[in-house]
Parts: structure tokens; C-alpha cells; sequence
């Protein structure tokens, strides 16, 4: 009968312990607002939704460059060095007399995101380019979980901000 008592007993322990495990690497909440997919393909979803003005449509069509955002030259893209973030990019157009940059910033787990953003509002430069600049009204932060968005344009930009804010609805 013992022997019975400790075989259930083990049996009891081993489910119970194997119930208890993670499932995966992942360990951020099942219920979360973060947005899937690597930043290039957010940025692709983006550019394919947002209903634009022509001139901006033009430069989408026409030769915008994405680049990666590192620590070294996230001051120029993001204004302010010392972001915590995985990966970031920024799309901004080879050449153009119009200023245009949208950046997007998958920040770190567990890193503010409220601050970031306030880090990035207070110091991205709207003048950053030699010839032409942003109304600094028309410099754009927002987030859909742990992504932020980067828009400056010289041209109205709340159709890209609608299009990236539509993301976290699919």
C-alpha cells in the first residue's frame, strides 16, 4: 500500500512540475499590445495603408532609404543618445527638398516607454537637415506597445501616425 501512496505521490510531482514550465523564450504577457513582426515589415504595412498626399506619396514610391539605428548614430535620428531599445530604423528619402524622416523604435522589455517617447519628443531635431526643416507642430511620437513612431514631415503627417495607430486594431 506505501508503495502504492509513493508512486501516485510521484506521479502527482512530476505533473505538477512539468505543468509549471515555461512554454518558450518569449516571456512578455500573452495579452499585450505589441505589435508582431520586425520593424521592416511594420513599416511596409504602414506605407501600404496610410491614405498620403501625393507629394509624400511620391517620395514613398521614389527612393526612401531605411536605415538601422544604432547607439552611434541614434542622436541624429532620435535626438537623444542613451535610448534603451532592441532594434530601431529610420525611412527617409535619398534626396528630396521636402524634410521627411519616420523612425520606428521596438524598445527594450521592461524599458519606460512614456519616458522614451518624451525623450525622443523633447530632443529629436526638426531642423536636422541642411537646406530644409519641420514645423516643430509637425513632429509626430506615439507608440503602439513597444513600438514607437518617429514622424517628421514638412508635409502633414497624421495619415502615416493614423495608418501605424490602425496596426495594434489587427
Amino acid at each position: 500500500m506505501k508503495k502504492l501512496h509513493l508512486i501516485i505521490l510521484a506521479l502527482v510531482l512530476v505533473f505538477s512540475f512539468t505543468g509549471c514550465q515555461s512554454k518558450g523564450a518569449d516571456t512578455r504577457p500573452v495579452e499585450n499590445n505589441n505589435l508582431e513582426g520586425d520593424l521592416e515589415s511594420i513599416l511596409d504595412k504602414i506605407y501600404e495603408t496610410a491614405d498620403v498626399e501625393d507629394s509624400v506619396k511620391d517620395y514613398i514610391e521614389n527612393g526612401l532609404q531605411t536605415t538601422v539605428i544604432t547607439a552611434e548614430n541614434a542622436k541624429y535620428y532620435l535626438g537623444k543618445e542613451g535610448i534603451e531599445f532592441e532594434e530601431a530604423i529610420a525611412s527617409e528619402p535619398l534626396i528630396n527638398v521636402h524634410a521627411y524622416s519616420l523612425c520606428l523604435v521596438r524598445v527594450k522589455e521592461g524599458a519606460d516607454v512614456e519616458k522614451i517617447k518624451s525623450d525622443i519628443k523633447e530632443n529629436a531635431d526638426p531642423n536636422k537637415w541642411i537646406c530644409v526643416g519641420v514645423d516643430p507642430n509637425n513632429v509626430i511620437v506615439d507608440n503602439v506597445g513597444d513600438v514607437v513612431i518617429l514622424i517628421m514631415s514638412d508635409e502633414d503627417g497624421s495619415a502615416l501616425h493614423d495608418a501605424f495607430l490602425q496596426l495594434k486594431e489587427k
